[in-house]
């Protein structure tokens, strides 16, 4: 790989920033200054360095985010602010893009990455990957509603839902005029599924959270807006899954 093209890749700055520093004695491979950026480098076995700072180079990036309201799932958008606005440009980079979509006002885990396979293999539909949210609903969530999310339930369009897990955390003790707290567990993701399969039985979600997908749990230290890497261990749960 050109030393240029990797140091673009990692944030270093433009192929053009590159050429600079190059020409300015600033970047080294094994020890030896390198004056032309388009020398070859292999990233797995030669020693990087930019002003002395040690390149480690890597291809894929792996970022869990606590998506907050008002954002879009998205890589652009031509009206909102999207989860990739969020990211520093050292991330940004890389060029992720968000695992699945959580709706414009729904919060909690999302994963992105510039990783296509993985993201494959958490978005086949044959894969069944459960997802978990937490949610706020209208109304007395009660065995009835966990008897029929487990049957599956019909949606608006005469879609019938795979079974479902519905626990029920907190019953509204107003009745039809409180709000009942719960999770749900999924295996597909059809559009605004969990809103509709809670309207399918006559109740309305005022607020709905993802806490995990597969795996993979939201980290309760991240803020809404806030985001990191994943650590070895979270991507190896991750992999095994392929």
């Amino acid at each position: 790989m050109r030393v240029d093209k990797l140091l673009t890749h990692m944030g270093v700055g433009s192929r053009k920033e590159i050429k600079g520093l190059a020409k300015s004695g600033r970047i080294a491979v094994n020890g030896q200054t390198v004056k032309d950026s388009g020398q070859q480098v292999d990233p797995a076995a030669d020693e990087i360095t930019v002003d002395g700072r040690p390149i480690v180079y890597k291809e894929f990036v792996y970022l869990m985010m606590n998506k907050p309201p008002g954002v879009v799932s998205a890589t652009e958008d031509n009206r909102d602010r999207t989860v990739i606005d969020l990211l520093s440009e050292e991330h940004a980079n890389f060029q992720p893009f968000p695992v699945g979509r959580l709706d414009k006002d729904t919060v909690g885990l999302l994963l992105l990455t510039n990783d296509g396979k993985l993201s494959h293999e958490l978005l086949s539909p044959r894969k069944h990957v459960p997802k978990t949210y937490y949610a706020e609903v209208e109304g007395d969530v009660d065995e009835r509603d966990v008897a029929a999310f487990a049957a599956g339930v019909k949606l608006d369009d005469g879609y019938v839902t795979l079974p479902a897990v519905l626990t029920v955390l907190e019953r509204s003790s107003d009745g039809p005029n409180g709000l009942s707290r719960i999770e749900l567990t999924i295996t597909e993701g059809k559009f605004h599924q969990v809103k509709r399969m809670f309207l399918a039985v006559g109740k309305r979600v005022r607020y709905l959270k993802r806490v995990s997908m597969g795996p993979l749990k939201l980290d309760p230290e991240l803020g809404e807006g806030s985001y990191r890497e994943l650590t070895e261990e979270e991507l190896a749960l991750l992999q095994c899954r392929e």
